[in-house]
């Protein structure tokens, strides 16, 4: 409940929205137990009965490094929320701190799926069709051989069919160019691997400009291309928003037009919202692990709650675990 930029102030109330939209769900919020009583009394709740504190005494700064915070975080909330789902007493971790922390953590607390090397991290985007198009890595893994995108094309495969109820998914490699000759060997080599495997439905590679298109539901790619084009995605959002709120407010005839037309805007923008998508999986773990944006709003928070639901109603990881078995037992 401490991490990210705004900790309590956002993670608490949309901790009280989740336990109001899930009347099955039990909560139990890892921090500094003061201040989170504090920010409770703020909201006016001095107990919950599906809400209890787990007290720790260490925060994971955004700026520690992750192997600082491995090694001497140990009683920090991240450490606990974590131990709790390796321990079996909880479903789901939902985290809003320091990315490469939860990462090192998860990694060494919950330990990987037989037959995934490499944790990668999927969230959710927008699409032209109207439904989500998942997308993986989104930074958790930097460099990725072939091997390593395949099992990512075959998890994130899982993800639309469970969580999306998405039927034979279309995967596609991100790359510069659609032709078979454009690429790295890595690239190339993930791309024949995927040709190959007649569990998945790979229709090739696809581009930067196709992935709101809805030409894919799963965009596969290694990390450092993934969080860029993430990260750029969301700046030229927040820059077609702030052109639209400018040009609004220096011409009336704009805004006598956005009264009119703000049905219509306010459907566009409940689509499209950041919000709604936050939320990114560390799947390939034996364990649910949520990884909400750093500077998540309440609303967002909320968002990153209510994809961890889903996964534990959908059993997740062990839906990746029997169909990673099935492809490995299909090769042998």
């Amino acid at each position: 409940m401490m991490g990210g930029d705004h900790g309590p102030q956002s993670t608490l109330p949309a901790a009280l929205a989740a336990l109001q939209e899930f009347p099955d769900l039990h909560l139990i919020c890892c921090g500094d137990q003061p201040v989170l009583e504090q920010h409770l009394a703020v909201l006016g709740v001095t107990s919950h009965p599906r809400l209890r504190i787990l007290p720790s005494h260490d925060d994971v700064a955004m700026t520690d490094k992750p192997a600082l915070a491995l090694r001497n975080k140990r009683d920090s909330s991240m450490r606990h929320a974590l131990t709790l789902v390796e321990t079996g007493e909880v479903q789901a971790c939902v985290s809003a701190g320091n990315t490469g922390a939860l990462i090192a953590m998860a990694h060494y607390v919950l330990k990987m799926l037989n037959g995934v090397e490499r944790p990668a991290l999927v969230s959710a985007l927008p699409s032209c069709d109207g439904r989500p198009v998942y997308m993986l890595d989104l930074g958790a893994t930097v460099n990725c051989d072939a091997d390593t995108l395949f099992q990512f094309a075959m998890m994130g495969a899982v993800m639309a069919e469970e969580v999306m109820g998405i039927s034979a998914p279309r995967v596609a490699l991100l790359n510069m160019g659609e032709e078979e000759i454009k690429g790295s060997d890595q690239i190339k080599r993930a791309s024949q691997l995927l040709s190959d495997c007649h569990e998945l439905n790979y229709i090739g590679y696809i581009e930067g400009n196709d992935i709101f298109s809805g030409k894919a539901d799963v965009i596969v790619c290694d990390g450092f291309v993934g969080n860029v084009a993430l990260k750029t995605c969301e700046g030229v959002a927040k820059l077609m928003l702030k052109r639209a709120k400018q040009t609004i407010q220096q011409r009336p005839i704009a805004a006598l037009l956005s009264w009119l037309c703000k049905p219509v805007i306010k459907s566009l923008y409940q689509g499209m919202n950041p919000d709604h998508y936050n939320g990114a999986s560390l799947i390939g773990l034996r364990g649910i692990v949520v990884k909400s944006h750093g500077n998540a709003t309440k609303d967002a928070f909320l968002s990153a709650i209510r994809q961890a639901v889903r996964e534990v109603e959908r059993q997740v990881p062990a839906r990746i675990k029997d169909r990673l078995e099935q492809v490995l037992i299909d090769k042998a």
